[in-house]
């Protein structure tokens, strides 16, 4: 298997390779996590309750859910696994769903090994044949462990896996899977020449948060710059104290009732002197001064898929703009098995 210790290997192809295959594998892993995903909205139809548990990139998947989960009546809260077994939320009479990529986190063979996992407990891997597939009915996503450094395919693989649950919870996904079947990818270019002097960034979403927190997550790991996420109510609380040209601002608007609110904090921050990117799948007009990154029309799971693609991209490629090794972890690795 390559790795990222083989000196031929390439980590910006990799990433590259990686996203290029993501959209198809999402539809495979939607197909097939039909049955599994027919018990667990079962057992959510029962419980009407989830906790979403997981760690670095399945943690941000998880809150990119909670929407979609709660939309349709079911009391979602995600939460990082570390958290979960230093301050516990009781977990009895809830639905759990355990998310690791790799299936191997240290938290997540600990927080079994304990005894932790309730009646209705459930597992998200890539890996069919890992520690959590064993320990959980499991979700299984199509095409095995990604290889480099930072979460792509994954995210998104993931997110599909709870479409197939969402599906049989009632949400429409006709939307999901025409931008599944006819992705877009926009230029970012522009966007990351409008970052070349920052030298730290925060993201920020309202219904988009978790993919907010999802790319200053793999930001922060490709980069090795401060990259760091606050909800857009959050960020207008204060936070914009920090607002100057070398902080770079990425804000996420989708089709739905909070793209007022984004474009209102947009205007707000394209008025001071920190550059703005803005990744658009609203369908609603740009925003004067910053920098919008057009995507697909688009609201709920659906804007993920949307916006996830270009965003990505616009991650790899101002990372690599910036560091000379971006994608090869110096301090970390991809599967931490030491909490």
């Amino acid at each position: 298997m390559t790795t990222v210790s083989n000196p031929s290997y390439d980590p910006i192809s990799a990433l590259y390779d990686e996203m290029a295959r993501q959209m198809g594998d999402a539809q495979a892993s939607l197909e097939g996590a039909r049955d599994l995903a027919r018990t667990i909205a079962g057992s959510l139809r029962r419980t009407k309750r989830l906790v979403l548990l997981g760690m670095g990139g399945s943690h941000a998947v998880g809150r990119a859910l909670e929407p979609s989960y709660r939309a349709l009546g079911i009391d979602a809260i995600a939460l990082p696994l570390s958290e979960q077994l230093d301050a516990p939320v009781p977990l009895e009479g809830r639905t759990v769903i355990v998310t690791s990529q790799s299936g191997e986190s240290a938290e997540v063979l600990r927080w079994f090994a304990d005894g932790h996992a309730p009646a209705d407990t459930f597992g998200s891997t890539m890996e069919p044949n890992s520690s959590l597939a064993r320990l959980a009915p499991s979700l299984i996503g199509a095409g095995g462990s990604e290889i480099p450094f930072a979460a792509t395919r994954s995210l998104t693989v993931t997110l599909a896996l709870h479409a197939a649950i969402l599906g049989e919870l009632g949400l429409d996904l006709a939307p999901t899977l025409e931008i599944l079947r006819n992705p877009s990818l926009a230029d970012v270019d522009a966007a990351v020449v409008r970052f070349n002097s920052v030298s730290a960034i925060v993201t920020s979403g309202r219904a988009l948060q978790g993919v907010a927190e999802a790319i200053a997550l793999g930001l922060t790991e490709l980069s090795r710059l401060p990259c760091f996420s606050l909800e857009g109510g959050q960020l207008r609380h204060g936070p914009v104290e920090m607002l100057a040209p070398s902080v770079g601002v990425v804000m996420f608007r989708g089709d739905d009732p909070s793209a007022d609110k984004v474009t209102s904090l947009a205007q707000f921050v394209a008025e001071s002197d920190a550059p703005l990117i803005l990744f658009d799948a609203s369908g609603r007009p740009p925003v004067e001064g910053a920098l919008c990154v057009p995507c697909a029309k688009a609201s709920g799971l659906a804007a993920a898929f949307s916006i996830l693609p270009s965003a990505q991209r616009f991650m790899v490629d101002f990372a690599a703009s910036r560091v000379p090794d971006a994608g090869v972890p110096v301090r970390s690795s991809k599967v931490t098995r030491v909490e």
